[in-house]
């Protein structure tokens, strides 16, 4: 395996463009942008070499990197990835330069910073990355906290409608789940002796007597928050509604999944024994989620809101895959959170396509726009049945497994479940008939931009994501191998076993 510090380079490169592109003279955006598309696609190439070199058998944390910190305090800067994590600092390189390209024409507004815009998205990149890859527990919080920083000000400076009340509710609800877990780091640090390296704490077993289940509280207290679940979910929409169609994609796409992601990583392995206490709760704000998620979506008027509530939907699937603690259900899981990203990232960024031509998102402004626009209701149908799980598209995969892995330990779970996979065809299709299908709005005919079907630049922005929902669809292997040895460590670390089949079984062999 190569000494080259990958992850460190995944963090360093866009920090690096960032502050670069932040230095760019306003009067040259073409320059700033620039900077930040290249900076994002060498991210991706390093990605792709890390992706090739990663040996996907192994359970350990691999591409390990270790630099003192604070040596009194037990803290350094810890770097590892898993396949769990892998799969995600990979979803993360992938949007990252399909967000700048959609992006590309969103702050061209008069008053507005261009480079700077772009600086926040390579910012927001690297935070996130961080919190994937690191592997002391501080040194993720830490990444967990910055990363709302560059998010507030996408939101707040350069959203819509409403930007300035949708980043604000969305950074203090950020932030009061980062206190909650600044307290419980705290309380592991003094319990563990003054150890928070993810692989030593789990080496050395949970924290033993009632410290664990509290413990466990503040950090699924916090990640519920920013995956989010129901009730923690009221932020969503409002950010999701403001805030810049790409950055939405990466708002839903990866910065939620640090909270899935997380739980997987902290909640579970570290304290086992909470995990599998509190697991009926989480299983039951997880099946809320789906069902309430669903329902909202249906009545909804405005399509960025409309797309916010099917990914608390989503969420709860998610939900439901990690604590039903089988192999099926939390590999479901993890797919799902790449395939979410895919299929989501690329209906939000179609809706942002749409708003931006017609000048509105709301449902009721449009109609028939399909007879304008095939290249884009093509994508946008695509994006829909995608984000419903047709078969032979990616979420159909993970969306399956989870199922059947839930099915193995709770047939009341997983056929409640049912129904949110019956309520996602009908916002679906009820969304495209609405916006797509029927007579053309009159109002349509006068909007010179509406005549245009995708560009090169769009074409180029929505072809990899269909691609991937496509592929990942008929041919997951490939993803399922890297993420399979990192969840059973994880569930074997939990101390749970997949149930034995109960069906009856045939003999054969015997006369």
């Amino acid at each position: 395996m190569s000494s080259f510090p990958f992850l460190s380079a995944l963090i360093v490169v866009p920090l690096i463009g960032a502050v670069i592109t932040a230095c760019v003279p306003r009067t040259k955006p073409g320059q700033a942008k620039a900077i930040a598309l290249g900076s994002s696609l060498l991210v991706l190439v390093l990605t792709a070499i890390l992706c090739v070199q990663y040996v996907a058998a192994e359970t350990d944390l691999q591409f390990t990197e270790h630099y003192p910190w604070v040596p009194d305090w037990g803290l350094a800067f810890s770097f590892g990835v898993d396949g769990i994590a892998l799969v995600m600092v990979a979803l993360t390189a992938l949007l990252t330069p399909i967000v700048i390209l959609a992006s590309w024409n969103d702050a061209d507004v008069e008053g507005r910073n261009v480079p700077v815009f772009f600086a926040l998205i390579l910012t927001l990149q690297a935070t996130m990355t961080g919190t994937f890859v690191a592997s002391n527990v501080l040194l993720f919080y830490v990444f967990f906290e910055v990363m709302l920083v560059p998010m507030y000000f996408l939101i707040g400076s350069y959203g819509g409608k409403r930007r300035q009340y949708a980043a604000v509710k969305f950074f203090l609800y950020s932030l009061l789940g980062g206190m909650v877990l600044l307290a419980a780091i705290i309380g592991l640090w003094v319990a563990s002796g003054h150890n928070l390296d993810w692989q030593q704490l789990v080496a050395d077993g949970p924290v033993q007597g009632d410290l664990q289940y509290w413990l466990f509280l503040g950090f699924f207290a916090a990640f519920a928050i920013k995956a989010p679940f129901f009730p923690f979910h009221t932020w969503l929409p409002d950010a999701g509604g403001a805030a810049p169609a790409g950055i939405a994609a990466l708002l839903v796409g990866v910065m939620d999944k640090i909270g899935t992601f997380a739980i997987l990583r902290y909640c579970l392995p570290l304290f086992p024994d909470a995990a599998q206490a509190f697991a009926p709760l989480a299983m039951t704000l997880a099946l809320i989620g789906v069902i309430y998620g669903a329902l909202v979506a249906i009545g909804q008027t405005d399509l960025r809101r409309l797309v916010a509530y099917t990914s608390i939907a989503h969420f709860g699937f998610i939900g439901v895959g990690i604590f039903a603690f089988t192999t099926q259900s939390g590999t479901g899981a993890v797919l799902y959170m790449v395939n979410h990203g895919l299929a989501t990232g690329l209906l939000f960024i179609v809706v942002g396509m749409l708003a931006a031509r017609r000048g509105s998102s709301e449902i009721a402004d449009f109609g028939g726009a399909g007879k304008a626009l095939p290249l884009l209701a093509g994508a946008f149908f695509i994006a829909g049945l995608a984000s419903l799980a047709l078969p032979g598209t990616a979420p159909f995969v993970s969306e399956f497994l989870v199922m059947l892995g839930a099915f193995s330990v709770n047939k009341t779970v997983a056929v409640i479940s049912v129904l949110g996979i019956i309520l996602a065809a009908a916002y679906v299709l009820w969304m495209y008939q609405r916006t797509m299908q029927g007579t053309l709005n009159p109002q349509l005919k006068d909007v010179a931009a509406m005549r245009k079907d995708l560009t090169v630049r769009e074409k180029i922005v929505v072809a990899p994501l269909i691609a991937g929902i496509l592929i990942l669809g008929v041919y997951p292997q490939p993803v399922l191998d890297i993420i399979n040895p990192a969840v059973e460590h994880t569930m074997t670390t939990v101390g749970v076993t997949d149930p034995a089949p109960t069906t009856d079984q045939v003999a054969t062999g015997d006369n």
